[in-house]
Formats: structure tokens, C-alpha cells, sequence
């Protein structure tokens, strides 16, 4: 099975990750290292590994094959100082109580399905509900509370993990049985790519995204509001009470969500506007401007404090920026690091939420249009998102 991974890798990610080599071209000595170790055990005896990725920068990806959870991520500032600018636990225990999605995979659905149901080819699905009457991020036990395959790998000027999960007919109400993919590659040029995967045997949505809470000052360093940050997105998804899609599909100019130029995260989070009341700041999804399909650039941020940056490209039509809201002093994470409000945020590239339930929802919106979120047999779901880190020395 490993030798079928490394091809798959080979043909769909690397090309995406670190360009085509030419014919001739020599394979270069293995620049970014990949090493693994037990990282524990579930209740029931499952041994969950601890996968460690690192390039020669310095820049080091911890993940495990509970959740796909990135444990942490570690970046030079601008004085060469490499920090950890993830949030999480230190140790299996905090991932296995009840937790905001700390670095994880979210399906088989990323964001939210109003009142937890869809209907498909005149069928309606009920799904688990978690999120008052709503579906998130697929439900009670989704793909961020199970133990994934998975397989290491190392490619000349990159390595990374291969993870794999079958998900069952009726898992969380879905239908058909869903076969997942999802590659962390980390490249010798400081980006790290997460490529996803996914076939099925009977028609389901699928909205698969990474839910890294991310802090450029560096973990427990305090709130994110100096962040600043540039989306490229004029428009927005606008949300009701319960966050869920209106079905608006409103500009940004002239209101606090215009991030098209850069802004600091606090500047106007607590302004005195409709859409960030009913969020308590933002949790919004942002549809992004493109002229196609592929790969486009989609978020820039920088730490001012620190200088470190992190650029985000997608093939995705939309990106939820999410400001922690929710964080509210209750957890405590790694090194006794207590999250309070705003102390990380989230940059979940995805198709719209409750696209199920909306059929303009991207594809009569985007111009030239994008499939469905609805999976059928014989198609492949595909998605990639690259994040570069870097440092401004400003």
C-alpha cells in the first residue's frame, strides 16, 4: 500500500508543492526530513503516532494521525528565533476532551449544514447536529476525533505525511462510503501544502479544510488583534444569528470586513456593525477573487512584533476567517498557556457553508463556475491549499 501512496504523491502533490522537474534534471539530497514516534494511546488501546517534519530553515511541523491534529509549528522571526505559532495541547489527553478543532482535518463537511439536513436527488439526510439545531464540521465524531493511516515520506526537497481514512455509509448521517486522502507536505522553500483526496460510492457532500489556529507572536504570546491582515476577496458570505448563510452574497467596501487592504485584525472587530455582533467579531467566509480555477493567492499576514508572515494560495473558491471568538480562558494548552478570547485565529479554505442546501452556492456566484460540494461516484474530489511562512523585517 505504501508504494501505491508514494506514487499517488508523487503524481498529484509534488507538481503542486514544488514544481515539475524537467527530463535530465538530477534528484537533489533530501533537504527536509521526515521522522516519527508513538505519541500514545486511545482508551480502547489504539496507538496514535507522532509524525516530525523539518527543512533546513529551521521550520518544524508536528502532526499525529489522531485528527491529522498539527500539534505544532515552529518558524523563524525576524531575529532568527524559531517559535511555535500554533495553538493545542502537549499531549494526547487535550485532544481527546471536548476541543475547538485544534489543528485538525474537519469533514466530512468543513463549516456549517443549516438544521443538519440536506436533500439529494430527492432523498433527504438527517446528520448529527452539534452546533445548536446546525451540522459542524462533520458532526459528533468527524474526521478530527479518529485515528487516520498513515504513511511517511521523504522526496529530495520535501517530505510529509500521507493520511487515510474510509469513512462508512451513514457515518454522522452522511451517505456512501467516502475514501479520504489528505498529504501534509512540508517543501525546502518554507511552504506547507495540504493536498486533499476523496472518492465515493453513492452521491454526499464533502468539504474537507485544515483548522490550525494560528499566532504569529507565537503560542500563549496573547491576543492576535496587532496581526495584520490582506484577503483578497470583495465580497462575503453574510450570516444570520446562527451563523449559517443567508444566502447574500454582500461586498465588503465601505464595512469592517474589507481586509482588500491591509488592516489590523483589532481595528474593527468590535466596530458597531450587524454582521460581527452576530459573530462576536469574525466567522465569516470570504469569496475569493479569481479569474479561473488553480492555485491563487488568498490571505497575507504579518506579526508586527515579530515579523513572522504567513501567505496563504488555495484552489478553493472561499476561505473562513475566523478571529477566536469563542476562545474564552477555559482551556488550557501547551506549556500551561491559558486561551482567551482572540488569542489565535483561522484560515479555513473551503466552498461556501451550507452549500448542500444552497445550489447557487459557489457555482452560479463564481465566474468560470465550480463544481458542487456534492460528491458522486466516479468523481474525485480535489482541493489543494499551500502556506508559505516568512519574515518581514519591517
Amino acid at each position: 500500500m505504501r508504494a501505491s501512496l508514494l506514487c499517488l504523491l508523487t503524481l498529484c502533490v509534488l507538481p503542486l508543492a514544488c514544481g515539475e522537474r524537467g527530463a535530465g534534471d538530477s534528484e537533489p539530497e533530501a533537504s527536509v526530513t521526515v521522522s516519527s514516534e508513538p505519541f500514545g494511546r486511545l482508551p480502547d488501546g489504539t496507538a496514535v503516532d507522532l509524525f516530525t517534519l523539518r527543512n533546513e530553515t529551521g521550520i518544524e511541523v508536528r502532526a499525529i494521525n489522531y485528527g491529522g491534529i498539527i500539534l505544532s509549528l515552529r518558524t523563524p522571526d525576524r531575529d532568527g528565533q524559531l517559535g511555535d505559532v500554533v495553538l493545542g495541547y502537549d499531549a494526547l489527553a487535550g485532544y481527546l476532551e471536548e476541543t475547538p478543532y485544534f489543528g485538525a482535518i474537519v469533514g466530512r463537511y468543513g463549516n456549517r449544514i443549516a438544521g443538519g439536513r440536506f436533500t439529494i436527488d430527492g432523498t433527504t439526510y438527517a446528520l448529527a447536529r452539534n452546533d445548536g439545531s446546525n451540522h459542524l464540521h462533520g458532526g459528533i465524531v468527524g474526521f478530527d476525533k479518529v485515528v487516520w493511516s498513515a504513511a511517511p515520506f521523504e522526496a529530495g526537497d520535501s517530505a510529509g505525511v500521507i493520511f487515510l481514512y474510509r469513512s462508512d455509509d451513514g457515518d454522522e448521517g452522511y451517505p456512501g462510503t467516502l475514501d479520504v486522502t489528505v498529504t501534509y507536505t512540508l517543501t525546502a522553500d518554507d511552504a506547507l501544502v495540504f493536498d486533499y483526496r476523496a472518492t465515493t460510492d453513492a452521491a454526499t457532500p464533502v468539504n474537507l479544510t485544515q483548522h490550525t489556529y494560528f499566532n504569529l507572536a507565537g503560542d500563549g504570546s496573547g491576543d492576535v488583534l496587532d496581526h495584520v491582515l490582506t484577503i483578497e476577496a470583495d465580497r462575503y458570505t453574510a450570516v444570520d444569528g446562527a451563523l449559517i448563510p443567508t444566502g447574500a452574497i454582500a461586498p465588503v467596501d465601505g464595512t469592517p470586513l474589507d481586509f482588500t487592504t491591509p488592516m489590523a485584525i483589532g481595528a474593527r472587530i468590535d466596530a458597531d456593525h450587524e454582521q460581527l455582533r452576530l459573530a462576536g467579531g469574525y466567522d465569516h467566509n470570504f469569496v475569493l477573487n479569481r479569474d479561473g480555477p488553480g492555485l491563487v493567492h488568498a490571505v497575507h499576514v504579518v506579526a508586527p512584533s515579530t515579523g513572522r508572515t504567513l501567505d496563504v494560495h488555495t484552489t478553493e473558491p472561499g476561505v473562513q476567517f475566523y478571529s477566536g471568538n469563542f476562545l474564552d480562558g477555559s482551556i488550557t494548552g501547551k506549556a500551561g498557556h491559558v486561551y482567551h478570547r482572540r488569542y489565535g485565529f483561522c484560515l479555513e479554505t473551503q466552498h461556501f457553508p451550507d452549500s448542500p442546501n444552497r445550489p447557487a452556492f459557489p457555482s452560479t456566484i463564481l465566474r468560470p463556475a465550480f463544481p458542487s460540494t456534492i460528491l458522486r461516484p466516479g468523481e474525485e474530489y480535489r482541493s489543494t491549499t499551500v502556506l508559505r511562512f516568512g519574515v518581514s523585517e519591517e
